[in-house]
Formats: structure tokens, sequence, C-alpha cells
């Protein structure tokens, strides 16, 4: 089984008609007793400005942005392939993002 790590960067199959898209892994780590569940935050070439859009640039992605409102669960096997992986700046900001749209 696949076991993507938080700050990861993964093509993951988002279950949408031609929707497989980078995503960066933001939930810790899943044990045997846990839901198999990991909270992504996709990745998107169509920023629309907002507050909630983190703008990360790697080698790994074309221009864009991690949009919160985009927060949802993949389950393992969606994952695809890895990336590579945020820096801590980068995926503070993506923590930032998400915490600001979810008033945390």
């Amino acid at each position: 089984m696949k076991n993507p790590l938080r700050s990861e960067v993964w093509i993951v199959d988002l279950g949408m008609v031609a929707k497989i898209r980078p995503c960066a892994v933001i939930s810790v780590p899943i044990l045997d007793e846990d839901r198999a569940l990991i909270a992504v935050i996709p990745h998107t070439t169509q920023p629309r400005g907002t507050r909630f859009e983190a703008q990360v640039s790697m080698p790994f992605l074309r221009a864009g942005v991690f949009d919160a409102q985009g927060l949802q669960n993949a389950v393992p096997a969606r994952f695809e392939r890895r990336l590579g992986a945020l820096t801590d700046e980068q995926m503070q900001d993506i923590e930032d993002a998400v915490c600001e749209w979810l008033g945390l």
C-alpha cells in the first residue's frame, strides 16, 4: 500500500472527469486502526486570486496555486506517483490558507 506523507506532492486521481492532478498531503500519517483517508489540497493552474490560495513554485509543478477550498480526502489507492516534497515554508503557506478558510 502506498503511504503518502505530510508535505509530499503526489499525482492523485480525485475521481472527477480528467481531474488527475498534483495534490499536497496535509494530514498526518494514518495508522492501522485509522480510516484509510488522506487529506489533500489540489494544485490548480487556474488561480482566482483568493486569499485561500497558496502559490508554491517547484520544478515539478506548472505555474499555479494550491487551493485550500479544494480540501478533500482520498484513499491511498488513488495516489498514482510521488512528485516531490514541499519545504517547511511552502507547507506553512498552504497551512495558513487552510486555517484562513476554516477560521482556525
